[in-house]
């Protein structure tokens, strides 16, 4: 199934960019998912039989894959990250940031020599344009003394991220407020403010493959230069930080137009397993 899977998609030119990043780990999802097997379990379940009514779900699961370009996250309602599912559909973008990899590091937080060495002291977390509500959980989950404040402009994408809360029973911990950026939570401050906002270009706006044109627009365009919210985000932040506290920002391909705006500002930055310069941190002492 999973080698049929591939020879479909590499016929169809797909593209992989929304968990997966290739018609292999594409198809394992999506026969992983329909036979209820966790990711890591593909591999070695390959001489398992498929029964029937599975093998019918994933048959449509591939035509429809291809008929529509619809990522496979939506057509599952499913998508991982850092091995924690989530619920999403055509009213948020699939989660897929870099800074759930990053919170997980020791370079960030949990070691002497980590941006934040003492993760229980973490009391206060900001979630900026949370989506899915993917990184507001994430962070409650790395940092489990801490209450999360999650913002988005979107009431859609926060019915989404309502549901995934509730999955992860997390409701007394992770508050979640419509609005633009800080706007409904003009006088709080936070620990650590994180933000994956939308950063494409308009150049990229005009490139983006047919599979990123079923999310929401709202989710991606960040203005002639990708840098609309960001600008803001970096404005106004240092009103809402702590004294010990910091910035985590995703900016994809803006590093170079970041850096010639804020020519002052010394940003340090994180790189991951598949990222180089595309998240930024940022201390109070400098944002203020």
């Amino acid at each position: 199934m999973i080698r049929m899977a591939v020879r479909r998609f590499k016929a169809a030119k797909l593209a992989f960019a929304h968990g997966t990043t290739d018609p292999v780990a594409e198809a394992a999802f999506i026969v992983g998912e329909v036979m209820r097997l966790p990711i890591e379990r593909v591999a070695s379940s390959e001489g398992r039989i498929v029964p029937a009514a599975a093998r019918k779900r994933i048959l449509d699961l591939i035509e429809r894959r291809v008929g529509t370009r619809k990522p496979a996250a939506y057509l599952l309602r499913r998508m991982y990250m850092r091995g924690v599912p989530f619920y999403v559909d055509e009213r948020v973008i699939v989660p897929r940031s870099y800074i759930g990899e990053i919170l997980d590091s020791e370079e960030f937080a949990g070691a002497p020599f980590s941006l934040v060495p003492e993760p229980g002291k973490v009391r206060r977390i900001l979630d900026l344009c949370t989506g899915s509500g993917c990184l507001a959980i994430l962070a409650a989950r790395r940092f489990p003394k801490a209450q999360v404040d999650a913002v988005d402009i979107s009431s859609d994408a926060l019915q989404v991220a309502r549901r995934n809360v509730s999955m992860h029973r997390l409701g007394r911990r992770v508050r979640l407020f419509q609005g633009d950026l800080f706007a409904p939570v003009e006088r709080e401050r936070y620990d650590l403010i994180v933000s994956n906002p939308p950063y494409v270009d308009a150049r990229g706006m005009a490139c983006l493959p047919p599979e990123c044109r079923h999310e929401p627009r709202l989710a991606f365009d960040g203005g002639p230069d990708g840098l609309d919210l960001v600008r803001r985000i970096v404005a106004e932040a240092g009103r809402h930080l702590t004294a010990d506290g910091g910035l985590l920002c995703e900016i994809g391909r803006g590093r170079k137009s970041l850096q010639r705006a804020y020519p002052g500002l010394r940003f340090l930055w994180l790189d991951t397993e598949e990222s180089t310069g595309e998240v930024f941190w940022l201390d109070a002492r400098q944002l203020r």
